[in-house]
């Protein structure tokens, strides 16, 4: 089924390329069909590369999907033109009279600040608080992770000596948990992160529960009771070149960085990245919108608030 985003959204013009169905609204309005009504909360510099990102993965079901974008209020992104904001995406007052079935909060590249000096924290936060009234399940994805589970639940994060950067292996520490139903028993997802959680922090709070972890890149996977809060530490929805792209720009501004680990063939960065979580990043999102989304959400966005958590 395709995914309904605005017309003329740069992503319309890639996703077609890439063979996925992206319905204009007028032909949406057609459709006996209620949609799945998914919000992005996008915190990333590169606003446009991380719509695709998400819209591909998004996409892949067989549900219809209607995408919603949201940026802070409160914050002037640096990487993204002011008329794209103004044309495809709503501020938080704008939709907080609305309920949705899905939220998807992003990262953010600001770990190396507190958390309380995030200049849109405040507002995050506010929005944090309404996805447990208003959203059936809440995504959130690595310092949207971190992010999520210091509010909520008091979890810190930390610094790594070196910036955890490649594609590491993972295991599922759930084997029956629906969010990875259909994985093998290792897969492979990118992280690109100088802060982390520790096992024993979310291990000490009732309620949260590691789905998956690695040897390397730590905890990787949690949720809250009901899977209505989901934390995802790595970058599952990453291009084949996003890696490569902040290496080489780390390089360009002569930054401390290393080589992205298990990323380029024999470590080489002139040859091309082989692509080894692509599979995995689909199954995890299907997963998601399947069983937490889509089977449980009521048909009447109203009733979303009957069964927030009180957590």
């Amino acid at each position: 089924m395709p995914i309904k985003i605005p017309d003329h959204l740069p992503a319309v013009d890639v996703l077609r390329q890439e063979n996925i169905f992206v319905m204009p609204q007028g032909r949406a309005l057609t459709q006996d069909i209620r949609p799945l009504q998914i919000l992005l909360i996008n915190l990333m510099p590169k606003k446009i590369q991380t719509e695709v990102q998400f819209s591909r993965l998004l996409s892949n079901t067989s549900l219809q999907i209607e995408l919603e974008l949201v940026a802070p209020r409160t914050h002037v992104p640096q990487n993204t033109p002011p008329e794209h904001l103004q044309a495809f995406y709503k501020t938080f007052d704008e939709i907080r009279h609305r309920n949705f079935d899905g939220c998807i909060i992003t990262g953010a590249p600001v770990e190396h600040l507190p958390f309380e000096e995030v200049d849109y924290w405040p507002e995050l936060c506010e929005i944090m608080d309404w996805t447990k009234r208003h959203v059936h399940s809440t995504f959130h994805i690595c310092w949207g992770a971190q992010a999520g589970l210091y509010h909520h639940f008091g979890i810190p994060k930390y610094s790594l000596e070196g910036k955890l950067f490649g594609i590491y292996p993972h295991r599922t520490e759930e084997r029956n948990n629906p969010l990875f139903r259909g994985f093998d028993d290792t897969f492979l997802v990118p992280h690109s992160r100088h802060t982390t959680i520790h096992r024993e922090d979310v291990e000490a709070v009732p309620g949260l529960r590691i789905l998956a972890s690695s040897p390397r890149a730590g905890v990787y996977a949690v949720c809250a009771e009901k899977h209505k809060q989901i934390y995802i530490t790595g970058h599952s929805e990453y291009d084949a070149d996003t890696l490569d792209q902040e290496y080489r720009r780390d390089l360009a501004a002569h930054k401390p960085i290393t080589l992205p680990e298990n990323y380029y063939p024999d470590d080489d960065p002139e040859r091309a990245p082989s692509v080894s979580w692509r599979a995995h990043a689909n199954l995890l999102f299907c997963n998601w919108l399947n069983y937490f989304v889509y089977q449980t959400t009521p048909y009447d966005l109203n009733r979303i608030p009957e069964g927030a958590e009180t957590t």
